[in-house]
């Protein structure tokens, strides 16, 4: 199949893969603290619930990134989309198994909650999901495979955008289910279903980019190269971990993606706190203003990138946009609601700008043989950071409110500074 990348593989099936598997995940979120309350949890259970995704993908993302350099971007595709298939089966049972009690616990420090069994079956859920979830560093690789330097800041936007589009999705589908007689049980259900189509696109639409036989076109000498469905038959299977964080150029941008994710969990935990009690807004307005968020980031991620990714360096625009994105905190500690609309605005063309090209620059340093593995471990330092940062995040701004904000905004400010060492080995738009 050919399309307007210059590949024979077209990038679009792989859109709707990431659409509706960010859509299912969406469907979920907004009626999950009400979830944990009910099965005996409390805030901090709650924090620890959402940590057990990143933290189990921690430790799935970088084998399973690995594994696709071996055996095939498809195959483990469909590995870790059956692996959200299976979460959520599990996620369902659990709304139907009885609250048992194993233990109570009362602690001046960690709060009151009790130990149930259908919470377990949620903490089980949610590590085996994130175990499994080397979905996005997978796609990120499979997206480099299919892409020319010309292409590559245009599709990751577009990825970026299927993501935005089923943030969007999902929560106002969650709304309507939810509010049904069968409560809760119709929003879940609807994401087994989601993910069941998932991975039935994956084998019967997504073709697989990497086979193992030789050619040419793949000699290490021709760094020109741009074949994407071969691997090197003197490929280094037994690269690890290590041998990854030694390359300098990619240990900046794992510490430029650690940062990234750091500011954003903290921003993402500490504003609905923030709107709850110094906006005092309401749930339908805090829920308009991320749908408000996530269109602007479409437009931004979709014409607006595309024009200007023809026009200038990853670089350029990784540093641009993280100085908009680092304004939009500084604008957001002092926030009316206009401020902090204008904020969301900053805050999406800051964001559109530069995490697409950071994925492209990331891709591109990566090379064809270690893209799977290098974007598996960039999904483990995005795991670190969002675990820190989501527990962190409602912490810090307990303590100094709304000027958490400054320090997310610092947080960034060094990206910016960060990223300024990126155009020492960043060609110039159009050049190999």
């Amino acid at each position: 199949m050919s399309d307007e990348k210059g590949t024979d593989v077209s990038i679009y099936p792989l859109l709707m893969v990431n659409f509706i598997g960010t859509m299912g995940i969406s469907l979920v979120l907004p009626f999950l603290i009400f979830l944990v309350e009910r099965f005996g949890g409390n805030a901090l259970v709650y924090g620890l619930l959402s940590s057990m995704y990143p933290f189990f993908q921690l430790i799935g993302s970088p084998l399973l990134g690995k594994w696709s350099d071996i055996y095939g971007r498809k195959k483990i595709l469909f590995v870790s989309q059956a692996g959200t298939l299976l979460s959520w089966i599990l996620f369902f049972i659990a709304l139907f198994v009885p609250v048992t009690i194993l233990t109570n616990i009362d602690s001046g420090l960690l709060g009151k909650f009790m130990i149930t069994i259908p919470l377990l079956m949620l903490f089980f859920a949610r590590g085996l999901d994130g175990l499994t979830g080397g979905n996005v560093s997978v796609s990120n690789a499979y997206i480099a495979d299919i892409s020319t330097d010309q292409t590559r800041s245009s599709n990751f936007g577009k990825l970026s955008i299927s993501t935005n589009l089923g943030f969007i999705l999902g929560p106002a589908l969650a709304g309507i289910l939810s509010v049904t007689v069968y409560g809760e049980a119709l929003p879940v259900l609807a994401a087994i279903l989601i993910a069941l189509a998932g991975l039935i696109m994956i084998a019967l639409y997504i073709p697989e980019t990497r086979k193992n036989k030789p050619d040419a076109n793949n000699d290490p000498g021709n760094v020109n190269s741009r074949s994407i469905n071969v691997t090197s038959p003197n490929v280094n299977h037994k690269k690890g971990i290590r041998d990854v964080w030694k390359m300098t150029d990619l240990r900046l941008m794992f510490i430029i993606y650690f940062l990234i994710f750091l500011g954003f969990n903290t921003f993402y935990t500490a504003f609905p706190v923030h709107a709850a009690n110094y906006l005092q807004w309401s749930i339908a307005e805090l829920g308009f203003f991320f749908s408000f968020l996530s269109i602007v980031l479409v437009i931004v991620e979709g014409p607006v990138l595309s024009y200007i990714s023809k026009r200038s360096r990853d670089s350029t625009m990784i540093i641009g946009g993280s100085f908009i994105l680092g304004l939009n905190f500084v604008v957001l500690t002092f926030g009316t609601t206009f401020l902090t609309y204008v904020a969301a605005v900053l805050l999406a063309l800051g964001n559109g700008l530069m995490w697409p090209s950071i994925q492209s620059m990331l891709a591109r340093l990566a090379g064809k043989d270690d893209q799977g593995l290098v974007q598996g471990v960039s999904g483990s330092v995005m795991s670190f950071a969002g675990i820190f940062g989501l527990i962190g995040g409602g912490f810090v701004y307990g303590l100094v409110g709304r000027w958490s904000f400054i320090l997310t905004a610092a947080i960034i400010g060094c990206v910016v500074l960060l990223s300024m060492r990126l155009r020492s080995f960043d060609a110039p738009a159009g050049q190999e």
